[in-house]
């Protein structure tokens, strides 16, 4: 049975490769490959892992690797299930697979979604120390590089961490021309139509790939759940299911606001600090991103109250009161785009607030300034907070401009031309 499964998942072995659409972190891959370091790949359920692990082994081949040395196993299929408990079941799939191809010289073997096999960590560091294989590993759990990772491959392992399409990436997929100037003058049209897009359903591979809106629905539906009811309630052995569930879908729908957990407690008849446990596991999967308050001194910032964004705007459009707010979606998208850049992004809030405050610039966001009455509450913020040596930048949907200091940019005109991503 494991021979069968080898040879449906490593179609290389018979010649056979697939195209895959360019990500960003494919350069950092390739750099990673001649090491001897395990390379790990995290990110949310679908967001493309095993597609960045399947451009590797394209790659390899390319370099003059002979395919049989490759191996690709998704420790996902249903046949493997019984064998979860057991890291020593990870000896056995390699040995069906030496008796099935007999590699000569260095083997590369991918193990995807390899979160689901206990004490995995301990068979990977056994076989990097004794043998001379090189290893890539996804997971859909950040713990995989804490907890579970960290204490045995401290110094062994290199990570790359994907999110969702970006909005780069996304226009790649279109096809679309933004690498210069003139690119984004002939292409304004339908960068824009792209812009609203992505905006709307963020930068989920499948979901885009979609035609009908309700089928895109379906889908975010199903990886919220999938992602709940298999990367969070077994692991972590909840009992009430149903409520873990509901507290995601209200986030959605509060995504952006301030996060006052006392109120939540309330609300789900469920104590503080299992709503903050229940948070901290949308995190560990890549559902959900809490942003401190801005503060100089570490213990401040850590009890400071938190702001509660999305990892990919698409479920935001599964959110149970979904009022179409253009402003949150936007917001929202701005937070992805400089969290990729800035793991320590935070917010300033006294008398008034900016949303973002990252590397000594401030950042606003306002899907539409055209009103003064929003041009002057967003310029005020800056002029409250703005200190000697910082900048003010006001992200809009579509709007470039300068109104005195601050740099007024569309977010297309801020992804493409200010962020180096």
């Amino acid at each position: 049975m494991i021979k069968n499964i080898l040879q449906e998942q490593n179609p290389h072995w018979n010649g056979v490769f697939k195209s895959y659409a360019k990500r960003t972190q494919e350069k950092t891959l390739m750099r990673y490959l001649p090491l001897k370091h395990v390379i790990t790949i995290t990110g949310i359920r679908r967001c493309g892992k095993s597609t960045l692990a399947k451009t590797a082994i394209n790659h390899l081949v390319k370099q003059g690797v002979n395919p049989h040395n490759i191996l690709f196993v998704n420790l996902e299929q249903p046949y493997f299930l019984e064998y979860h408990h057991d890291a020593n079941f990870l000896e056995t799939i390699v040995e069906e697979y030496l008796k099935l191809i007999d590699p000569k010289g260095k083997q590369y073997i991918v193990f995807d979604e390899i979160q689901f096999f206990s004490n995995w960590q301990v068979y990977i560091k056994s076989k990097y120390e004794s043998s001379d294989i090189k290893f890539i590993i996804t997971g859909s759990n950040s713990s995989m590089l804490s907890s579970e990772l960290g204490t045995l491959l401290t110094g062994r392992s290199l990570n790359i961490h994907l999110d969702t399409f970006s909005f780069r990436e996304f226009l790649d997929y279109k096809g679309i021309d933004y690498t210069d100037e003139l690119a984004q003058i002939t292409n304004k049209i339908a960068i824009a139509r792209a812009k609203e897009e992505y905006m709307t359903w963020g930068g989920f591979y499948e979901v885009f790939d979609m035609e009908e809106p309700l089928t895109k629905k379906e889908l975010l539906i199903g990886y919220a759940k999938n992602i709940i009811y298999r990367d969070i309630v077994p692991r972590y052995n909840i009992r009430n299911s149903e409520t873990i569930e509901r507290l995601f879908f209200y986030l959605l729908s509060n995504a952006t606001s301030l996060l006052n957990y006392t109120t939540l407690a309330g609300i789900f008849g469920i104590s503080d600090k299992t709503i903050k446990e229940y948070i901290h596991y949308f995190e560990e999967v890549f559902l959900v991103q809490r942003l401190d308050r801005f503060h100089t001194k570490e213990k401040e910032r850590i009890k400071s109250m938190k702001k509660i964004y999305i990892n990919d705007n698409g479920f935001l459009q599964i959110a149970p009161r979904n009022s179409s707010n253009m402003g949150n979606a936007l917001e929202n998208l701005v937070f992805n785009a400089l969290y990729q850049s800035d793991r320590a992004l935070s917010y300033l809030r006294e008398t008034y607030e900016v949303d973002f405050y990252s590397a000594q610039t401030l950042y606003q966001v306002s899907y539409d300034i055209r009103e003064e009455r929003t041009k002057k509450r967003e310029l005020g913020a800056f002029g409250y907070f703005k200190k000697e040596g910082e900048v003010c930048k006001l992200i809009t949907y579509d709007t470039n401009e300068t109104i005195e200091d601050v740099e007024v940019l569309s977010f297309d005109r801020f992804v493409l031309k200010e962020q180096t991503l």
